[in-house]
C-alpha cells in the first residue's frame, strides 16, 4: 500500500474536495454517520469482527456553518493576510523564504499583534534591522490589521501525487489528458 493510499479526500455536500484526512479519521467520521464513502481503495482494513473497504473519498452527510470566530494571531495567517508578499518590497514568497518583522520592534516597546506585526523577505529584515520604517527609509505596502475573515488556504495536490480514485473530484489548472 503506498502512502498516497492513506489518506481520504473530503468533499462537501455538494462534491467539492474540502481537505485531506486520514483513513482512520475517514473510519470515525463514517462510524458517527457524518460521511458517505464515495470511492474505495483496493485495501481492506479488519477488525475482530468486520471488513470494510479503506475509503478514498468520503462525502459529508450534513452541511456545516463556520462560526464566525476571531482570527488566530499565527504566523500563516499574517502570511496569509499579507498574500504570502513582503510588506516592503512587494517579493511574493514560499512560507520558508518569508519571515515577520515588527514595525516598530520590540526593543523599543513594540508588540506582537496584529497591527505591529507584517510579512517581510530575509532582506527587507535584514535592511531595516531595529529601527522603524521610517528611519530605514522603507515604506509600507499596506497598513497592518486584524482580519474579520480566516486568510484562504487551498489543497495543493499535484496529479502525479493524486490517488486515481481522487481525480473525478479535483479540479486542474490543465487538462487531464496532457
Amino acid at each position: 500500500m503506498s502512502v498516497t493510499e492513506t489518506r481520504t479526500l473530503v468533499l462537501s455536500q455538494g462534491y467539492e474536495p474540502l481537505k485531506v484526512i486520514s483513513w482512520e479519521r475517514a473510519i470515525t467520521l463514517l462510524f458517527l454517520n457524518k460521511v458517505e464513502v464515495i470511492e474505495e481503495y483496493d485495501h481492506n482494513i479488519r477488525s475482530t469482527s468486520l471488513v470494510i473497504k479503506m475509503p478514498a473519498v468520503v462525502r459529508l452527510l450534513n452541511a456545516f456553518k463556520r462560526h464566525k470566530k476571531r482570527v488566530k494571531f499565527s504566523r500563516i495567517n499574517i502570511f496569509g493576510r499579507d498574500g504570502y508578499k513582503c510588506q516592503y518590497c512587494s517579493t511574493k514568497g514560499r512560507l520558508a523564504e518569508l519571515t515577520y518583522d515588527h514595525i516598530i520592534p520590540k526593543s523599543r516597546g513594540g508588540k506582537t499583534t496584529w497591527q505591529n506585526i507584517v510579512t517581510c523577505c530575509e532582506p527587507c529584515n535584514s535592511k531595516k534591522r531595529d529601527r522603524t520604517p521610517n528611519e530605514a527609509g522603507m515604506h509600507l505596502k499596506s497598513k497592518p490589521g486584524q482580519p474579520s475573515w480566516v486568510p484562504s488556504m487551498t489543497i495543493n495536490i499535484s496529479k502525479s501525487s493524486a490517488p486515481s480514485a481522487w481525480a473525478s473530484y479535483l479540479y486542474w489548472t490543465s487538462e487531464l489528458d496532457e
